[in-house]
Order: structure tokens, then sequence, then C-alpha cells
């Protein structure tokens, strides 16, 4: 990506976020966000990435309200116990806990996997929370630029090393889902596939979006995978909106000004951004529905080249490649 190349990237990535924010502002005039309301969900386990923090904390807390057991699945081991403690007092739920689990390193992940099964407990929720947003250029401990390698390719890896248990635990009529949390900059993303790290030129916007039509794409692919082996799970996207949280230090100084002005207004709050998440998760209303993105609770379209299958495919097939999970697509969409 060229030095224009990687500025256009930026103007398109804030262009997007300033038309989510004048649209939250709108509906914040005509009257807000109505709060959902959710069925209980007894008996049911659901894990939640990057739930320490944000959306992600929203997310688990609503979800152990609903009576689920609620494992938080991140990195940041100070933070956890004061988390799981701040849950289960707001919740009166003492069914939360918290697994280490490391997106950025496919070890960290494998070892988070094996400690789940341990336990010997039904999967019926994945929440993919987890990421990060217009990090300067790093890479992963196995070599991946973060946003592609932790954002999307660590919850590829998690995901396609829990279908088994989510398998089990779904059944017809109450299937277990997949939720993937992307964003309105996929819209602007673009999928440079011989440059998927950018090594060329790095743009931290262009490499977000990248990360978040990447998501997209992988939501889509994988419920075709899922409706062509009859599993009884679900995958859908969930798009969260413009939300007041503290992704936004490596941003534009004049978006962090906005926020710090006006975040309590034009942004939504973590709960606000939460209940799509949640919504996808248990509402009844989605029931053996998968491959839809969702943003304020409803159905919507994607950017039109997440619908490209042979795109699908071919993300799906490199990710496999990197990070050495078994590409069944051959066998179950094309034998």
């Amino acid at each position: 990506m060229s030095p224009l190349s990687a500025a256009r990237a930026a103007l398109r990535v804030y262009a997007a976020g300033a038309a989510v924010v004048l649209a939250q502002l709108l509906r914040r005039c005509l009257g807000g966000f109505a709060e959902p309301v959710f069925p209980p969900q007894p008996d049911r386990v659901a894990i939640v990435t990057g739930g320490t923090d944000g959306i992600g904390y929203a997310t688990a807390k609503q979800l152990a309200r609903l009576g689920m057991h609620v494992i938080i699945a991140g990195n940041n081991d100070s933070k956890a116990q004061d988390v799981v403690r701040r849950l289960k007092e707001e919740t009166l739920n003492d069914k939360v806990e918290f697994l280490y689990c490391d997106l950025a390193s496919l070890t960290s992940i494998r070892q988070f996997v094996q400690k789940f099964k341990k336990k010997k407990i039904p999967l019926h929720v994945l929440v993919n929370n987890a990421g990060v947003m217009m990090v300067p250029q790093r890479k992963t401990r196995d070599g991946f630029e973060e946003h592609f390698g932790l954002n999307y390719l660590g919850h590829f890896v998690l995901t396609n090393l829990l279908l088994d248990s989510l398998r089990e635990a779904g059944r017809p009529g109450r299937t277990a889902r997949v939720v993937t949390v992307s964003s309105a900059t996929h819209y602007v993303g673009e999928l440079r596939m011989r440059d998927l790290h950018g090594s060329r030129c790095y743009s931290p916007h262009g490499a977000y979006a990248q990360s978040k039509l990447a998501l997209v794409l992988f939501t889509y692919h994988l419920q075709r995978l899922l409706a062509a082996q009859g599993s009884p799970v679900t995958a859908n996207v969930a798009d969260p909106g413009v939300v007041d949280t503290d992704l936004y230090r490596h941003v534009f100084w004049g978006t962090r000004l906005i926020q710090k002005m006006l975040g309590w207004w034009a942004f939504k709050t973590p709960d606000e951004g939460a209940w799509t998440s949640v919504y996808a998760a248990v509402t009844p209303d989605l029931e053996g529905i998968g491959g839809r993105y969702l943003y304020n609770e409803k159905e919507t379209k994607s950017l039109t080249v997440t619908y490209d299958r042979d795109l699908q495919r071919q993300l799906w097939a490199t990710s496999c490649q990197m990070t050495s999970i078994p590409d069944v697509t051959q066998d179950t969409l094309l034998g």
C-alpha cells in the first residue's frame, strides 16, 4: 500500500465512523436506543473474548444476567479477578469465570481450548469480540500483522477448535451460536490477498478495516460449511456501532477530542453497543438462522464483496494454511 493509499484508507475509515456517529446522534435526538428484552438463558454456557473491558465486559454482564455460565477469555490477568468479582456482584450470578487466552498467540489459543474442554461442560455460545484498533505496525507471536493476526486469525483458530464443542451442545430447535463482532469499517475495507500483513506499506486504518472485512467473509463461509454439514450451530456477525470505549487511544487526535467532548451523547454506551451481540446470541428470532449481518438488532446488508463465495473460500483456505487448521471446504461443499 502506497503512502497515498494509506491516506485514503484513513479518510475512508474516519468517513465511515462519522456517518455512523451522525446516524446515532439522529437516533438519540429522536428518542434514543431502547433496551431489548431478552429471554432467560439458564443452563447455557458462553465464552466471550475480550470480556474484561468495553463491549466485551458489557456482553458478558448481560449474558450473566440472563443466567448463563459465562467464561471470559482474555489476556489481562491483572484485571481478571476484579472483573469476575464485579460481574458476580452486578448480575447476582456466581457462574462467571476467567480463563487466560492471548489471541495474538496460536499456542495460547490452543492451551485455552484444552483448559476449557477439561472442564467437561457444554458450549452453547461463542462471542468473538476481542480486538485491537489502529495500533502501530507490530506482529503477533506467530509473525502475523497484529490486526489481521489477533482480530481475525485468532478468532478463526479459536472458533475452529471449539466447533466440536458447539456441535455437541447444539440441537435442532436450540442451536449453538457463533457471534463475531465486526464494524462499519468493513464497508471501506479491502482484502489484499497478496499482502495481508501490510508488509509493503503499512496503514493502521487499512489493516483494521481489512481485519473487520475478513471477519465478515469468515462468518459467511463458516455458516455455509455448518449448513452443508447439517450442524446444529449458526454463525452471524454483530456490528455494535460507534461505542464509547478505550479502543480509541491510537486514533487521530481529533477523533479522541470528539469522543472526550461528545462521546456521552454521540457514541453508544458499552451496554448499548453490546445489545446486538447479545441479540445474536440469544434471540429466538434467529433460531436456526445464520449468515446474517446484524446492526441495531436488525439484519442489514454488508459490503457487496462479502457475498463473493470465491473470495470467502480463498480467504478460508489461506487462513487454514497460515494456522495449520484442516480445510474441510472441498469435502463439505464440493465433495
